[in-house]
C-alpha cells in the first residue's frame, strides 16, 4: 500500500478532474489524502480518500471569485492572466506549502500529486530527492514544460518546424519568461524565498520540469510532439466523467432525433458570468441556419436567456452530456480542457473561442490537430462564429480528425492508469478493496 498525497487548488476545473483519480486509487488499496478547499470536502470524501484543509488564506470559492479578487474585474487578455497569476495562484505558495509540510509531516508519504496551478509545490521540489517524496505532476491543462519544439505556454501557437521554429521558440521563451511574465516570476521567487530563503531556479509554470514526472490527462494526438523532454510524461487520456449524468432530460429533448444538426454551446461552469462572450453571439449567429441550438449555462440561471430564445434554440443549466454528445455534430466551445476532451471523446469536432486561462492552449490544439476551428478571441462576432460552424458543417475531415481523437481515447486507460504509475513510482503493489 502507497502513502499518497493529492494536492489542488480550491477551483472546480482543477478538482474535478482529481477526484476519480483518488478514487481508482482508494479502490486499489492505497491511502489517500486530498488537499484541497472546504467547498470540495463533500465530494473529496465520497472518493473514500481523506479530506485535507488548506490553510484559510489559500482557500476560496471559486463560484465568486471576482468578488473574492475585485482587482481581476475588468481586465483582459496578458493583464487578467498576470494578475489571476499573482494574486490566485502564487500569492497561497507559503499557506500551501506549509500545508504540504505538515500533511508529509503527519504521516510518511510515498508520492504526492500536485495539478498543473498548485504552486506551493515549488519549495518541496527544491528538498533533495532522498530526503522527500516522489512528487508527479497531473496535467489537468496542456502540457507546459519549455522546450525547443514549442512557444511557451499561454500563447496560444501551435509548433513551427525546423531552425526557424526552434529560434522563434527560443526569443518567445526569453520574452515571456523574462518580460511578459516579469512581475509573476519575480512574485515567485519572492514567495519561494519566504519558505526556503532561496529562488526557486526556474520560471515558475516550468515547475514540472523538476518534479519525478508528468502524467498528462490527454492523449498524444492532442499534445504537440517534444524532442527534448526534461521528464517522463505519461499520457493516461481524460479522466472526467459525464457532467450532470444525474440530470432528468426537458420535454424538448425528443426533438435532439437527428432530423436537423445539433449545435450545443457552454462556456462552461466557471467563466459563464457574461453570456456576452459566447453563447449569446451564438444564438444570433445561428438564428437564421437549419440546426437546433442547444445551450447549457453550468448552473447559471436560464430565465435571462429563455426570454431572448430564437426559435431554433433550447436552453437548459445542466444537460446529460453522455447522451447529448451523442446527439451533437458540433460543439461551440470557450476551450476548457474538460469540456474539449468531452466531445473528442464522442469525436465530435469543435468551434472554439477562448484565449484566457490555458484556454488559448487549448484551442490552439484544436486546430492543430484538425478537429475544428479556433476563432482566437474571447468574444467572436455572430459572423464569425456562423461562418465557423458552417465550415465544420460542410468539411468532413473535422469530423474525421475529431473520431481519429476518440478512437485514441477509447484506447486510453484514463483514471485507473495513473495507479501502476503510482505503484510503479513508490514501489509497492495493488491491494484492491471492497468498497460499502
Amino acid at each position: 500500500m502507497a502513502s499518497i498525497l493529492l494536492c489542488s487548488t480550491p477551483v472546480h476545473g482543477h478538482v474535478s478532474p482529481l477526484l476519480p483519480i483518488a478514487r481508482q486509487l482508494v479502490d486499489a488499496g492505497h491511502r489517500v489524502r486530498f488537499l484541497t478547499g472546504a467547498r470540495y470536502r463533500a465530494a473529496v470524501q465520497q472518493t473514500g480518500a481523506d479530506w485535507l484543509a488548506l490553510p484559510p488564506a489559500a482557500d476560496y470559492d471559486d463560484r465568486t471569485i471576482d468578488e473574492t479578487f475585485p482587482g481581476r474585474v475588468g481586465l483582459t487578455g496578458p493583464a487578467k492572466v498576470r494578475y489571476d497569476m499573482v494574486e490566485i495562484f502564487l500569492r497561497p505558495v507559503p499557506e500551501q506549502a506549509a500545508a504540504v509540510a505538515a500533511a508529509i509531516d503527519a504521516e510518511p508519504t510515498d508520492v504526492v500529486l500536485a495539478e498543473s496551478l498548485f504552486l506551493g509545490i515549488m519549495p518541496l521540489l527544491m528538498t533533495p530527492r532522498a530526503q522527500r517524496p516522489a512528487v508527479l505532476n497531473l496535467g489537468i491543462v496542456p502540457l507546459g514544460l519549455i522546450s525547443r519544439d514549442t512557444a511557451p505556454f499561454g500563447l496560444g501557437l501551435p509548433p513551427m518546424a525546423g531552425p526557424i521554429g526552434r529560434l522563434r521558440n527560443r526569443l518567445l521563451t526569453i520574452l515571456t519568461t523574462r518580460l511578459v511574465f516579469r512581475t509573476a516570476q519575480a512574485f515567485a521567487q519572492q514567495q519561494v524565498r519566504a519558505v526556503t530563503g532561496r529562488a526557486f531556479g526556474d520560471f515558475f509554470l516550468n515547475w514540472m520540469a523538476h518534479a519525478d514526472g508528468v502524467i498528462q490527462l490527454s492523449v498524444e494526438g492532442f499534445e504537440y510532439p517534444r524532442s527534448d523532454l526534461p521528464v517522463p510524461v505519461h499520457f493516461v487520456g481524460p479522466v472526467s466523467a459525464s457532467t450532470a449524468a444525474h440530470t432528468t432530460t426537458p420535454p424538448w429533448w425528443g426533438e435532439l432525433d437527428g432530423s436537423r444538426p445539433v449545435v450545443h454551446v457552454s462556456q462552461g461552469t466557471i467563466a459563464n458570468n457574461d453570456f456576452d462572450e459566447l453563447i449569446r453571439p451564438t444564438l444570433r449567429a445561428l438564428a437564421e441556419m437549419d440546426v437546433l441550438v442547444v445551450v447549457t449555462t453550468g448552473g447559471r440561471d436560464i430565465a435571462p436567456l429563455r426570454a431572448e430564445l430564437p426559435s431554433n434554440a433550447r436552453v437548459a443549466d445542466y444537460l446529460p452530456y453522455d447522451e447529448l454528445f451523442t446527439r451533437t455534430t458540433v460543439f461551440v466551445s470557450n476551450g476548457g480542457y474538460g469540456g474539449v476532451h468531452f466531445a473528442l471523446r464522442h469525436g465530435v469536432p469543435l468551434v472554439v473561442a477562448g484565449k484566457s486561462e490555458d484556454k488559448a492552449d487549448v484551442s490552439a490544439r484544436v486546430a492543430w490537430s484538425g478537429a475544428g476551428v479556433d476563432l482566437r478571441t474571447n468574444r467572436p462576432t455572430p459572423e464569425a462564429i456562423a461562418d465557423a460552424v458552417g465550415q465544420v458543417l460542410a468539411d468532413p475531415s473535422y469530423r474525421a480528425a475529431s473520431l481519429r481523437l476518440a478512437q485514441e481515447i477509447a484506447g486510453a486507460p484514463g483514471a485507473a492508469g495513473v495507479v501502476p504509475i503510482i505503484e510503479q513510482v513508490a514501489g509497492v503493489s495493488t491491494m484492491p478493496v471492497s468498497r460499502r
